[in-house]
């Protein structure tokens, strides 16, 4: 029993086709919003990939883009397509691409859907990219002398400025690390030297933050140094005053940034994919409809279309037999000496005329 049968009288399949026509440029130009998109998206994670680990996270982007191309090419030919099956005649010449045009399209389709549900789930990925490449760009944010890394504390800076954050996970990640460069320490006086000596890793370390870290918006002149000194600021609480220091980490405040980008475009591919996925549906009803027409010979009559023929479980059961006789047709074997005995189809007997008996020859 066919699944889902509709009935087409002439004017209702060349209605449809033009609106599939329409709809397949309309297509089109999805297409080029979901290359733009993966686009974009490329390039928002290149303007930061300093501050994010040497991970492959440019799968989603990339994968955007092509399906983003492969719409653009496929929607056009179903345009050209579906402008010719208005007329009977021409649907003639496309006979027998229609069913391999709508099977590719229905991968494509589902490629796209798979393209929507990876914009959800590479938050995590996004998340441990930016946790482990902000923390190696704030180890290295004092070598500015370094070649490859002379760039990286502007980089930082302009991070917490722009993002209105501070560290990786707040601002006292930065008293683990050394951010003062040696270059600016005077190794001859004892402070320094003591401070050096103060931990086994022999580093430089403060309990302050860079400028990049002040919040503007304070009435109060930025606290920076010696965060957690009572005594060294006037009418100054470390355990209970409000710092003039940002308060949000940069991997939080970044990973807001991008799951906001991600997950529109998610939407988006989304709407697309049920788009898509109409136009699959209308171009499948097209192409059945207009095979009943053929075998009736009268294109002016009516038409039963569907979008398959039998059952779902029967059309499964078909292709696996398909597939099951292929495997036996192309089956090879060995006799009792080990030879290989290939199967040729009784038909082939045909081309080499009747054996013929020793007696008769």
């Amino acid at each position: 029993m066919a699944v889902l049968r509709i009935k087409f009288t002439k004017s209702k399949r060349d209605k449809l086709a033009q609106v599939l026509w329409i709809l397949n440029w309309l297509s089109v130009v999805t297409g080029v919003i979901l290359f733009s998109l993966g686009l974009f998206l490329k390039v928002e994670i290149n303007k930061r990939w300093e501050l994010m680990a040497k991970r492959d996270i440019h799968y989603v982007p990339n994968m955007l883009i092509a399906v983003g191309l492969i719409a653009s090419a496929i929607n056009f030919l179903g345009g050209k397509i579906c402008y010719d099956c208005v007329d009977t005649t021409k649907f003639l010449r496309w006979k027998l691409i229609m069913l391999p045009y709508i099977i590719c399209t229905f991968f494509f389709t589902f490629c796209v859907l798979v393209g929507a549900l990876m914009c959800y789930i590479m938050r995590g990925e996004l998340e441990e990219a930016l946790n482990v490449g902000l923390t190696e760009a704030m180890k290295f944010y004092k070598d500015t002398d370094t070649p490859g890394r002379c760039f990286l504390k502007r980089t930082v800076d302009m991070l917490q400025i722009e993002f209105q954050c501070c560290g990786n996970t707040g601002f006292r990640d930065w008293f683990h690390i050394q951010w003062v460069s040696n270059r600016y320490l005077d190794m001859s006086r004892k402070e320094v030297v003591d401070r050096f000596r103060s931990n086994v890793q022999g580093k430089y370390l403060l309990d302050g933050v860079p400028f990049s870290c002040c919040n503007f918006d304070s009435p109060r002149p930025c606290i920076q140094q010696q965060i957690s000194n009572n005594s060294a600021h006037f009418n100054y609480d470390y355990q209970t005053e409000e710092l003039n220091l940002w308060m949000k980490g940069c991997r939080e405040a970044l990973l807001e940034y991008y799951t906001h980008i991600i997950h529109s475009i998610g939407l988006i591919v989304l709407i697309s994919w049920l788009f898509e996925l109409s136009v699959l549906t209308g171009v499948r009803y097209l192409q059945t409809s207009l095979e009943n027409v053929l075998r009736q010979g009268d294109p002016n009559s009516e038409s039963d279309g569907w979008l398959l023929e039998n059952g779902f479980m029967e059309t499964a059961r078909i292709n696996f037999n398909i597939i099951k006789s292929l495997g036996k047709n192309n089956q090879v074997h060995t006799n009792d000496n080990g030879d290989p005995n290939i199967n040729i189809p009784s038909t082939s007997k045909a081309c080499y005329g009747p054996e013929k008996s020793p007696a008769t020859s």
